[in-house]
């Protein structure tokens, strides 16, 4: 089993927090101007893959543009949840062998981080339980 991975988050105002990871990084989230918690669910799922799949073309050729959007439709049925999430990738490599050789790396990459290595998306897709614990301040 790896180790454990924990974000704090505490209130700076009225819908507006601040989450620190174990390596001391800071991300305001909520607030004017800032990510929501759905828009940080879809970074998180698109730069989980995003991360998978620029190692294992990059090393063949550097990519002129590697764009990921990540979306979905907010649903209200039967909750609040999100519904028809989809990661679309746009990347582009140069003309040339080491161009062709990344280029026939990227649905295989795609399909393997899906399937196996994306531990956020694959968390979402499992439907992983959750436990709330409510603590003393």
């Amino acid at each position: 089993m790896s180790d454990a991975t924990t974000v704090s988050l505490r209130r700076l105002d009225l819908t507006h927090y601040e989450a620190t990871n174990g390596r001391g990084a800071r991300i305001e989230v909520g607030g004017e101007g800032n990510f929501s918690p759905v828009e940080l669910l879809l970074a998180a799922i698109a730069g989980c893959t995003a991360v998978d799949v620029d190692v294992m073309t990059s090393r063949r050729a550097a990519p002129e543009v590697f764009e990921v959007v990540s979306s979905g439709r907010k649903s209200t049925e039967g909750g609040n949840h999100m519904e028809d999430l989809q990661v679309t990738f746009r990347l582009r490599f140069a003309e040339g062998p080491d161009g062709d050789k990344a280029r026939a790396r990227i649905e295989p990459a795609v399909r393997a981080s899906h399937e196996r290595d994306c531990t956020v998306s694959r968390t979402v897709e499992l439907g992983t339980p959750i436990r709330f614990k409510v603590a003393e301040g």
